[in-house]
Parts: C-alpha cells; sequence; structure tokens
C-alpha cells in the first residue's frame, strides 16, 4: 500500500496527452469561401460558404472542418464558415454517414466510426455530473472539463454504478469539430471493477459526439468479455439536468461503410495525443510545486493491459516556483492517477488546478517513474500561457500528509 500511495501520482493523463512540439501540425480542407464537390453528389457553394449537398448527402462546412472521403456521389461538401444542408448529413450534422476521425485521433477506428445505432444496444449509462470547468481556448481548442460524481448503467448482459473520479474532457477546434476523451470508473453488480477510457469525435454542428469505449475489466470476471469487444456509441450532454448519457453498441458485424465523412484539425494547431509524451531531458528552473490528497485507490485487477490500479484525486495545494512565482491556488478535486502495473508502473492521472485567479490548468503528467513528462492546458491569452509549450519534465511522487507532493521543472 505505501509503494501505491507514493506511486499515486506520477500524475499523467490517462492517455497522457503530448506536448504541443510532439504534435505535427493539423491539415485544413476548407476552400476560400467556397465548398468543394464531394463527388456527382456535392454541388459547389456560394461565397459565404452555404452550398447544398445533392444525393450524395450534404454535411455542414464550417471552417475546414471537415472534407469528403469516398467515391463519386457519396460524399457532402465542405465550407469555409456557411451553413450547408441537404441529403443525408442533415443541416449542420453527418446523419448515418460514417465519421472518420483526424489522423491524430482516430480512436482506434482509423477506418471511420459507423453509425452506432446499426449495431445491437448493449447499455444505456446517465452520468451525473458535478463541476463544469470552462478552461478556455488553450493551444488545442476551446477546453471544457466535466467532473463525474455518479450514475448508473442498465443493460441486458450488464448493470453497474459510476463511482467518482471520472472525467469528459472536451475539445472544440476552432473549426467546429469535438475531439473528446472521457475516463470512468464503474462497479458493476456483480463487485467487478471497470476503467473505461473512451475516445469520440462530432462533426461541426452536431450535438451528438460518438463515441469508441475502451473496456478494462478483470480477465476473471464474468464481465470479461467487454475487454474484446468492438463497440462504438453515442455521447449527449444535458446540461439542464445535469447528465451525460451514454448509449453503447455492439458493432462487431457493422462495417464502416459509404458515405464517409471525413474531418481534419484545423491547419496549424498542435494535436493533442492520445498516448503519453516521449519528451526527455534534464530539470531546470522550477516551475510550481503541488500538493495531491487522495481517496482510497482501486484496483480493477488482471486485465488485458496488466493490472489497473486507480486512487481518486480529492484536492490539494499548488505553491509557485523559480519560473512562476506568482502562481498559487488549488488543486481541483476529480479525476485520478489510472496508474497501471505490468512489467513496469506506468503513472497515468488526469486533474485540474484552479489559481488564485480562477484561472484553469488541465494537467497530465504521465510516464513511469524517473521519466514522467506533463502536459499542461490553460488559456492562451492568460496569465500562465507559458505552461501550454510543452517543455517541462515532472519530479517522482513523494510523500506528504495525505497524499504526494510534486515538483515541475523547465525541460532542458
Amino acid at each position: 500500500m505505501k509503494l501505491l500511495l507514493i506511486g499515486i501520482l506520477g500524475i499523467c493523463s490517462g492517455g497522457c496527452g503530448s506536448s504541443s512540439e510532439d504534435g505535427s501540425a493539423g491539415t485544413a480542407s476548407s476552400g476560400s469561401g467556397g465548398a468543394a464537390p464531394g463527388g456527382s453528389g456535392g454541388t459547389t457553394g456560394t461565397g459565404d460558404g452555404a452550398g447544398a449537398g445533392g444525393a450524395g448527402g450534404g454535411v455542414a462546412g464550417t471552417g475546414g472542418a471537415m472534407e469528403t472521403a469516398g467515391s463519386g456521389g457519396t460524399g457532402g461538401t465542405v465550407g469555409d464558415g456557411g451553413g450547408g444542408s441537404g441529403g443525408n448529413g442533415g443541416s449542420g450534422g453527418v446523419g448515418e454517414a460514417t465519421i472518420v476521425p483526424d489522423p491524430s485521433w482516430t480512436c482506434g477506428m482509423p477506418g471511420g466510426i459507423p453509425l452506432p445505432t446499426r449495431g445491437e444496444l448493449v447499455f444505456r449509462a446517465t452520468l451525473q455530473l458535478g463541476e463544469t470547468h470552462d478552461v478556455g481556448t488553450t493551444q488545442f481548442g476551446r477546453r471544457r472539463l466535466l467532473d463525474v460524481k455518479g450514475g448508473t448503467l442498465e443493460g441486458d448482459k450488464i448493470q453497474a454504478t459510476f463511482l467518482t473520479g471520472g472525467m469528459d474532457l472536451e475539445l472544440t477546434l476552432s473549426n467546429g469539430s469535438v475531439e473528446l476523451e472521457e475516463i470512468n470508473i464503474l462497479k458493476a453488480s456483480d463487485g467487478s471493477l471497470i476503467y473505461l477510457r473512451s475516445c469520440g469525435v462530432a462533426a461541426a454542428g452536431d450535438s451528438v459526439v460518438r463515441i469508441v469505449p475502451d473496456f478494462e475489466v478483470a480477465q476473471s470476471s464474468s464481465l470479461a468479455w467487454l475487454n474484446t469487444g468492438k463497440f462504438a456509441g453515442t455521447r449527449v450532454v444535458d446540461a439542464e439536468a445535469g447528465t451525460i448519457q451514454l448509449d453503447v453498441y455492439d458493432i462487431a458485424d457493422v462495417a464502416a461503410a459509404e458515405p464517409k465523412v471525413q474531418l481534419k484539425d484545423p491547419e496549424g494547431v498542435p494535436h493533442q495525443s492520445w498516448e503519453c509524451s516521449t519528451a526527455t531531458g534534464a530539470k531546470g528552473s522550477s516551475v510550481f510545486t503541488e500538493t495531491v490528497t487522495l481517496g482510497s485507490s482501486i484496483s480493477v485487477g488482471a486485465s488485458k493491459r496488466g493490472t489497473r490500479n486507480i486512487i481518486p484525486i480529492t484536492g490539494g495545494t499548488v505553491t509557485g516556483g523559480m519560473l512562476l512565482s506568482g502562481l498559487s491556488g488549488s488543486v481541483l478535486p476529480g479525476g485520478a492517477d489510472y496508474q497501471l502495473i505490468g512489467s513496469s508502473t506506468v503513472l497515468d492521472a488526469r486533474y485540474a488546478l484552479s489559481s488564485k485567479e480562477g484561472e484553469v490548468i488541465v494537467v497530465r503528467n504521465c510516464g513511469p517513474f524517473g521519466a514522467l513528462v506533463p502536459v499542461f492546458e490553460t488559456r492562451a491569452d492568460g496569465p500562465y500561457a507559458i505552461l501550454n509549450t510543452g517543455s517541462y519534465v515532472s519530479s517522482d511522487p513523494g510523500g506528504a500528509a495525505g497524499g504526494v507532493s510534486l515538483t515541475f521543472y523547465e525541460r532542458r
């Protein structure tokens, strides 16, 4: 237990994103005020970006959020700043089209995410939300962080409740498309613990995000079938009710068929990353130190990747160092260290800080002991925007009252 406590917070971010210098620039698919034809079914838009899809189906155009893919007659249209309509795409949506994520955010389905409802419903879940933090426009796009404080899941083969320590990380790109990461911890009715990490995308104008859930449950559990299934679903936020609804389907027999809509990240914007950053470097000037308080650890057990050990984050304090001496504030409750124990231990956590001025800083700190690399996200025009450069390293976690202490350093 002591080892787990000290290992708790190499605090990484569940897919520990890479720093901005690690990500390559995206490519844009927009024209200059017009729309690119998507095959014989598409038509060219007018100067304000409004275009109508023909028989092939139309897709909303918002600053190059997407381009068409597939053969003639199956694509839609893309505008530059206006709205498109028609065909299967509908107004501001993609209808029944397969969505092909940007190559930097493939969600495990580089060939495209088909319409989930073509599969068989596995479960419906209603997540109860705690705080919602509007981080602002960061180096990646507009970031919103939603804390998950509970919820229920119902299906023919599975029933479960959501535990605290989950979070929904929503990124809206400047072209209007959405990239989502959501991490949840569940306890099934048979006592099995489940780690659920979902990746998602939505085209500009769509309020429904298509998700690809990835489950980790002990191989000895009766729910071990979740480890190897092929699933896709939808995620919808109800702000008034303070809930998120997830509907997940088995799509093992569903093909990623035409028409396809290819999403593209905006040009010149760094990609967020699903994996840990592997940047290396020596410690320079200290940036800030945090003391993080922790809840009781939860072990999912031996699963497909190893043993997932989860330690919820309950709070803490932040004190500025040499580089950011004026930074002080608190560690927000929510998120966790989702560490993975296999042949070695990889610390893998997500959480957020709040400065005394109310600026929110999303922290991703990931890697093995001795090689932790943090990635920060905060408002690009805010007082701590220097954190968005990504040139930092982290100490290993050390013991502190009720949790651990970490110091972040400039990377040299």
